[in-house]
């Protein structure tokens, strides 16, 4: 494979603002995004501008009544749209599958570890948890596969950044909580994990692991000065993930897991549906194209349908 050639020294913008939530996380993924920039174009001065945003305010009220994780977006989004910034800096499974108008994905990086992780300072594992223990968890999805496999759980929502979940672990609201194991990792937090969920056992949600770097669509030099971060395997998975997502008409706060792999030129992805209590789960597969991502997740999306998964989701509402 042929490298890629050098940046000239004098290439790209000479300054950029990327907004970002408050977070340590979302910080740390502003400042991974910020630092990568400035090894590209060295001459770009990279800055941040922090903000909260509506769906940090609503730290006790259910996402899913109040508009979905979009609320950690819209704020982003406005200061991009009136110029106090030029990029913004997303989780992929919190990003709505349907942009606003006049926004656009200008790259996906390189995913980090997919996987939903256990944190617990009495349990080892899930199957160590005794009957009727407390497991605390934001998402319908994890929840779901959680009770499936061991229905004598109790599962307890759970909101807040990663340091509020685990401080209300740690004073005891919890026996276990399950985060993404990518938020940990980044954190520096990784030695907190006492159990990664493989991902047969607990479907990853569309995106989980990826970073996306949003910019408004008129701005095609700052589109093209962004693709040297694109990983191109990730941004294949994590359209064919979407995808599902998309067929479904869902969003992020949806019981709704979507984990695609790719090998060569051959895109397996893997999709399910449940019902948060776990009584009813659709289950999908197939393999296809990897230049033809969103065909596939089409495809996964009518096979879970065919399991009942327009049903499920219309329980919901």
């Amino acid at each position: 494979m042929t490298s890629s050639p050098p940046i000239p020294p004098d290439a790209g913008p000479e300054r950029l603002v990327i907004a970002t939530r408050e977070s340590r996380l979302a910080l740390w993924q502003a400042e991974h995004v910020q630092t990568r920039l400035r090894a590209l174009y060295p001459r770009c001065k990279v800055d941040l501008l922090p903000m909260t945003t509506l769906g940090d305010d609503l730290q006790d009220a259910k996402l899913s009544l109040e508009g979905g994780k979009g609320l950690f977006i819209k704020e982003l989004e406005r200061a991009l749209a009136d110029g106090r910034a030029d990029l913004a800096v997303h989780s992929m499974k919190d990003m709505p599958v349907e942009l606003p108008e006049g926004f656009c994905l200008a790259a996906i990086t390189e995913r980090e570890d997919p996987r939903d992780a256990l944190v617990s300072n009495a349990h080892a594992a899930l199957a160590a948890l005794p009957p009727g223990s407390v497991v605390g968890t934001s998402s319908l999805r994890r929840a779901a596969q959680v009770l499936e496999r061991f229905p004598a759980l109790e599962i307890r929502a759970l909101r807040g950044n990663v340091n509020t979940r685990l401080a209300k672990l740690d004073r005891g609201d919890y026996a276990a909580v399950v985060l993404a194991a990518s938020g940990l990792k980044r954190l520096e937090m990784g030695s907190r994990i006492r159990e990664y969920l493989s991902i047969e056992d607990c479907l990853p949600a569309a995106g989980q692991g990826a970073l996306g770097i949003e910019c408004r669509s008129d701005r095609p030099a700052l589109i093209e000065a962004m693709q040297p971060l694109v990983h191109r395997g990730t941004l294949l998975c994590v359209r064919a993930e979407r995808a599902v997502n998309h067929a479904l008409g869902g969003n992020c706060s949806i019981p709704l897991g979507a984990y695609a792999e790719i090998w060569g030129q051959t895109l397996r992805l893997r999709g399910l549906v449940a019902a948060p209590d776990a009584a009813r789960m659709a289950r999908a597969e197939a393999t296809g194209d990897a230049d033809a991502p969103e065909a596939l997740g089409t495809r996964v999306a009518e096979l879970l349908r065919g399991q009942g998964a327009d049903e499920i989701l219309a329980a919901l509402l």
